[in-house]
């Protein structure tokens, strides 16, 4: 269901804190995507984005869902337009103004960071700085940007990595695919994205008894740990193929 922000807001104010024992598989999550002029935070922009709310008690029917559209005030890159389907045209014309966007956005993410829901978006680290780098742009120093170390934050691409021994592309195109959850729309749609990346969490939570014991309390841990494993075991996999390796960086959130 999609709803307004005020209508978003004030169901996040209602709830309680979710108890920091509570298992991942039962959490609620808030799911985030972003669609961009680029992929350099800092230097590009957010141009659409989308929150959706989860409770697994209720299921995707009971989801609570929110979008905006952003004019970015500077141009979107002809590889970014290709993906995406905005154009510069399009976005200066429907686009809201991107202070109240990003503000809008940033409130619901903190808000839910306080109630212990934690934000859901597959390759994490990459629409964190691109909110960041937005809010340092149009809000800063009204709105201070997210510290990454601080935050509660689920990355199903860090799960699939650490628990899925698969070889091939691990994009959320290909990961959804290979756990059987059929899109709701056109990837590289923020919804279409934020909402797959929510489906996955129940099958993979289901196969794999690492992720189905994970609890809020120790989410962060687990995957910092995972990803600091996987790049190790990259770096050792393109030493003994003979491969040139390409720096990756060995810190997630």
């Amino acid at each position: 269901m999609t709803i307004t922000y005020d209508f978003f807001q004030a169901a996040l104010e209602s709830l309680k804190p979710q108890d920091s024992s509570s298992l991942l598989s039962h959490s609620r999550l808030l799911g985030f995507d972003t669609e961009t002029t680029g992929v350099k935070p800092g230097k590009d922009a957010i141009v659409s984005a989308c929150l959706v709310l989860r409770d697994p008690q209720r299921g995707s029917e009971g989801d609570m869902q929110a979008q905006w559209i952003i004019n970015p005030h500077r141009k979107i890159s002809p590889g970014a337009s290709r993906v995406n389907g905005f154009t510069n045209e399009y976005l200066e014309e429907h686009g809201a103004e991107p202070i109240e966007a990003i503000k809008q956005i940033a409130y619901i993410i903190a808000l839910a960071q306080s109630k212990h829901i934690p934000l859901l978006a597959y390759n994490a680290p990459f629409d964190i700085a691109m909110l960041n780098g937005d809010l340092e742009r149009w809000c800063s120093p009204m709105i201070p940007a997210f510290n990454p170390s601080q935050m509660l934050v689920v990355d199903p691409l860090v799960m699939d990595r650490a628990v899925s021994k698969r070889s091939g592309r691990r994009s959320l195109e290909y990961t959804t695919e290979y756990y059987g959850v059929v899109p709701e729309g056109n990837f590289h749609d923020a919804a279409a994205d934020t909402i797959a990346a929510i489906d996955l969490i129940k099958p993979m939570t289901t196969l794999y008894p690492q992720l189905a014991h994970l609890t809020i309390d120790n989410l962060m841990d687990w995957q910092r740990q995972a990803h600091q494993q996987w790049s190790d075991s990259y770096r050792q996999w393109a030493k003994d193929h003979n491969k040139q390796y390409i720096a990756i960086n060995t810190h997630w959130l």
